[in-house]
């Protein structure tokens, strides 16, 4: 009889141990599925003398290392939000797409939504220039046709009522150089320069230019981030990386960087959520 109660006993607590093991399989794989899915928005002013009174309020979106990434059917939820937004430009700062697992539609079908919200720029990140010829080529042609600005080594003039700013691009094989210099050099000190760049790690180098504010990303914010020390790694800075997130101001430079919405090499996030960049100028 007592052995009959132990091996009973014992029966419970394997089925509580089995229980409790299910319940926190479920809860890791809800957390995680939530910190990889759910979108964050980060929001932005930046103020300054060479912004006229009539970009006051004038709204930029800034997608980043979307990497084939769908937030819902045709990246319903992506678009969603973005609309809520109502931006005046939205800003693609590379790697729409993923080398490793290239998926073109995805990336045209976000495109041809968005640009229907606002004037959409796009530069190339590393992953585009890893991509083969042939799909590279593809991946132009068919952003071309959405209508979206491709600025890869391009400088356009952005009007806005009685006034104007000036938009840079650079691809991602010119981000070191002279390529910046050359581009931004004639450009009139008060004329305010934005600057698209998909690698971070290079402000210093951009700072020495003719820009204002950069928009940047592809450090995915440093994939793990814990507090006090930000994120774990980052391409092209390795551990405990500098430029993960944020707004940085170097020189009366400033640069903010994208956290990204999608993944690659590493497929996961952790307390970093996916995030969508919002920038509201304002002259000072």
């Amino acid at each position: 009889m007592k052995k009959e109660q132990n091996n009973e006993l014992q029966t419970k607590k394997k089925k509580k141990k089995i229980c409790s093991i299910v319940i926190c399989i479920v809860f890791i794989s809800v957390f995680f599925a939530w910190q990889n899915n759910s979108l964050q928005l980060s929001y932005y002013t930046y103020a300054s003398n060479d912004i006229s009174s009539d970009l006051d309020g004038y709204c930029i979106v800034q997608i980043s290392d979307l990497h084939n990434k769908c937030f819902g059917i045709r990246n319903h939820r992506l678009i969603e939000e973005i609309k809520r937004l109502e931006p005046d430009m939205i800003v693609i700062t590379g790697d729409l797409v993923d080398s490793n697992h290239t998926n073109i539609d995805t990336a045209i079908v976000f495109l041809e939504q968005a640009v229907t919200i606002a004037p959409c720029y796009y530069i190339t990140g590393n992953h585009e220039l890893w991509l083969e010829e042939e799909d590279r080529t593809d991946l132009m042609n068919r952003i071309e046709k959405t209508g979206t600005f491709i600025l890869d080594n391009e400088i356009i003039s952005i009007s806005e009522k009685d006034t104007s700013f000036t938009l840079v691009g650079l691809d991602d094989a010119s981000l070191l150089g002279t390529t910046l210099h050359e581009m931004t050099k004639d450009i009139s000190q008060e004329e305010f320069v934005l600057l698209l760049a998909h690698e971070p790690q290079y402000f210093l180098n951009y700072n020495k230019e003719n820009v204002d504010l950069i928009l940047s990303g592809h450090a995915h914010g440093g994939q793990v981030r814990l507090p006090y020390v930000g994120g774990l790694v980052a391409p092209g800075q390795g551990f405990l990386p500098e430029y993960t997130d944020g707004l940085h101001v170097e020189n009366d430079v400033s640069m903010i960087i994208s956290r990204g919405l999608g993944n690659s090499i590493i497929p996961i996030r952790l307390f970093n959520r996916p995030e969508l960049v919002c920038i509201e100028l304002q002259s000072e």
